[in-house]
């Protein structure tokens, strides 16, 4: 008797019965990342995180998971099909990146925000969330390649585009991130994904 099929995530179940959630920042590579998926057949689903006062970022240009790039991450979702809702994170944002932030900077220390970020709000919450929603896996836009080891286990190793890749962002990952994937981190799947008219973003995420 042959063993379960796995999909391209390496999960098992055909495409169709498998739920993954999309962190869509609104940017490029998270927008293909989600019309990649919902290409292959996948229940797809997008969330962008509020991470700060919405107003105050409308027209503020590069603001990440907020203003415009709320407003690009439901355009895409619309375009490609799929559901889309925002969560407001802007507390714990606050709390967990900015307050540590501030003091490892008053402290002389020069702390990478996007790191605690990843590691606190983006992996550990929003996988959490993810999982309440049912889905196997949550995916990114990240250039960063998810391999199964001999002993079952799954480990972020680099990506196949060297000049692109971003496994540094992601070193306070552990085992308990197993579900996270990163399906654009190959070079020709993202190119395929990436047709005109289907994403309308200007920003890289």
């Amino acid at each position: 008797m042959t063993g379960t099929m796995l999909n391209s995530l390496d999960l098992k179940g055909r495409p169709q019965d498998t739920r993954i959630v999309v962190a869509m920042s609104g940017g490029v590579d998270s927008s293909a990342t989600a019309a990649l998926l919902k290409s292959e057949g996948y229940d797809v689903v997008g969330i962008t995180l509020q991470l700060y006062d919405h107003g105050a970022a409308t027209h503020r240009k590069g603001a990440c998971c907020a203003g415009q790039d709320i407003h690009d991450a439901r355009d895409v979702a619309e375009r490609i099909g799929i559901p889309h809702y925002v969560l407001d994170y802007e507390n714990r944002f606050r709390e967990s990146v900015i307050d540590n932030f501030a003091d490892s900077y008053a402290s002389g220390e020069t702390p990478v925000p996007c790191i605690e970020c990843n590691r606190s709000i983006k992996f550990r919450d929003l996988l959490a969330t993810a999982r309440e929603l049912g889905a196997s896996a949550l995916a990114t836009g990240h250039y960063v390649a998810s391999r199964r080891l001999s002993d079952g286990s799954r480990a972020m190793v680099c990506a196949a585009d060297a000049d692109r890749d971003q496994s540094y962002f992601l070193f306070a990952t552990t085992r308990e991130h197993s579900a996270l994937r990163s399906p654009t981190s190959t070079t020709a799947r993202t190119s395929a994904s990436c047709r005109p008219g289907v994403i309308p973003t200007s920003s890289a995420g």
